[in-house]
């Protein structure tokens, strides 16, 4: 079964399990939604609307709010120095459908639960896996600088005694 669905403008055709991104919609994440518009029901024997089935929606779990991609308009009047740059990223809705519903039911199914990540555990017992190599400590470079660099040589007599006259 399918339905041909209208929202945000837009019509999208649609199976129980589908992943759609539409137009920003109101709903907390992991809510179920019912979109009313429904243009046609589809199956065995469809059912066309005019301009809407009667009872019919479509029921559907808020996955995520997103941003869509950055869109750029640019205009430009050559020889004239005009432009003009102008951006905006659209407000989008990330829905899972559920199931379509006929002769105003209700949805039946609820939100899935989220997945949990596993968590590992360590073994009781430290035989298990090898020790971890301890990090060895990087000598500083200023010190090892400061051992190679030469001691200051002498000033020359000459200027030794041109700065002694200098004082004088």
């Amino acid at each position: 079964m399918f339905a041909v669905i209208k929202t945000g403008g837009r019509q999208y055709r649609v199976v129980p399990d589908d992943v759609l991104e539409i137009g920003k919609i109101a709903g907390d994440v992991g809510t179920i939604v019912q979109l009313g518009e429904v243009l046609l029901v589809g199956g065995e024997s469809p059912v066309l609307g005019t301009p809407t089935v009667a009872g019919a929606s479509v029921a559907a779990e808020v996955l995520q709010h997103k941003r869509g991609p950055k869109v750029i308009a640019f205009k430009k009047r050559r020889r004239k120095n005009s432009r003009r740059k102008r951006g905006y990223r659209d407000e989008i809705t990330v829905l899972r459908i559920t199931e379509i519903l006929t002769n105003d039911n209700k949805p039946t199914i609820g939100p899935r639960p989220k997945r949990e990540k596993p968590i590992v555990t360590e073994p009781a017992d430290g035989d298990d896996e090898a020790p971890k190599a301890a990090k060895k400590k990087a000598t500083p470079k200023k010190a090892v600088a400061k051992a190679a660099a030469k001691p200051r040589a002498k000033p020359d007599a000459k200027k030794a005694a041109a700065k002694k006259s200098d004082k004088k």
